[in-house]
């Protein structure tokens, strides 16, 4: 997410940190999970990521977490529709994890 965010966009993005990934403990943020947010001008939220692993049983779980998150955004009429694409490219590794999530999991670089 190299480009510059909105602050809108940095709103949700924060919203975000607080889904968690039900097997690992740590939300989907710090895991590298999220690879993008974009909002479009009628205020709709795209959330752009993925997951650990093809097949993950709870991605169900994660996209109805990812739009109760941003409930509150939703119903103070600052965010619309939102939309959870998942990908896998390019395919999550543990490098896309923040040095806290790392330490949090016992992960060495």
């Amino acid at each position: 997410m190299a480009e510059e965010m909105t602050e809108l966009e940095e709103r949700v993005l924060a919203e975000l940190e607080n889904v968690t990934d039900p097997e690992l403990g740590i939300d989907i943020v710090n895991l590298g999970l999220v690879y993008g947010v974009d909002v479009d001008e009628e205020s709709n939220v795209k959330v752009t990521m993925t997951l650990t692993a093809m097949g993950c049983p709870l991605a169900e779980t994660i996209v109805s977490d990812i739009k109760y998150s941003l409930s509150d955004l939703q119903e103070f009429k600052e965010i619309n529709e939102i939309d959870v694409n998942i990908v896998w490219t390019p395919p999550w590794t543990k490098d896309k994890m923040s040095r806290y999530a790392k330490i949090a999991l016992g992960v060495s670089d």
